[in-house]
């Protein structure tokens, strides 16, 4: 177990200082109070940080012309799972789904054309995550698409702090190399690891769950992050040292 930190050199914020400063110019009232609610100390210990694991099924993995289909959240902390306070929302984006998109989430055409905006759900995903740490598998997805579409609906974006447990597998699977793949890598044989949700899983004996379902997603989200700081990491370590 350790302590160490964990970076890819990811963008380093002091995340309570940053949310009085968004406070101050926010653009719309239920953005205001998301930030105004705060965050919490960097110094805060994991095991004391309330946290929400959350998941966004899109159209593509561009913010920029991509669009959120649904929405999955379930907050937890490191000894729970509070699956009664998880939250779903499919929301109908301003495109018509391919049949490419349709395969994968298996959400359909006529699922949507009864489901929100994005806007009209807003509110409430706000709350449900306001004073609690993001966790997400690939950060590059939940928080720039969050930001996009308010950017859209609201003209400012949305910013908040997220732990990345495929930043963490990434950093355990480098940590972990046997000797067998430290041959292979001096035969010039390179198998890496695969840092899919599903796999990372499989690493800690998790059960398998259907991929591509937001709620799932998420709740799988949340296990393997309680899995991960449970192998090799303290619960007394500071939340900035994972943050970012």
């Amino acid at each position: 177990m350790t302590g160490s930190k964990v970076s890819d050199k990811p963008r380093r914020v002091h995340w309570p200082t940053r949310f009085t400063e968004l406070a101050a110019s926010a653009s719309t009232p239920w953005i205001q109070r998301f930030y105004e609610a705060g965050t919490v100390a960097a110094d805060t210990a994991l095991a004391d940080v309330p946290m929400v694991a959350l998941d966004l099924e899109t159209t593509g993995l561009e913010p920029q012309h991509n669009a959120i289909v649904s929405i999955g959240l379930v907050p937890f902390s490191l000894d729970r799972i509070r699956v009664s306070g998880a939250r779903y929302w499919v929301v109908r984006p301003r495109r018509e789904l391919d049949l490419k998109s349709i395969l994968i989430h298996r959400i359909t055409h006529e699922e949507l054309e009864s489901a929100p905006r994005f806007s009209a759900v807003l509110p409430e995903l706000l709350e449900a995550l306001s004073g609690r740490v993001v966790v997400v598998h690939y950060r590059h997805i939940e928080r720039p698409f969050l930001d996009q579409v308010c950017r859209r609906w609201t003209g400012a974006g949305l910013e908040f702090p997220l732990i990345d447990t495929m930043l963490l597998e990434g950093w355990a699977v480098r940590r972990n190399r046997s000797l067998a793949q430290r041959l292979g890598d001096r035969l010039g044989v390179r198998r890496r690891p695969s840092l899919r949700l599903a796999a990372c899983r499989q690493r800690y004996h998790l059960p398998t769950y259907t991929a591509h379902h937001a709620m799932t997603d998420a709740l799988a989200t949340a296990e393997l992050f309680q899995a991960q700081v449970a192998h090799y990491f303290r619960p007394d370590l500071r939340v900035d040292r994972m943050w970012m």
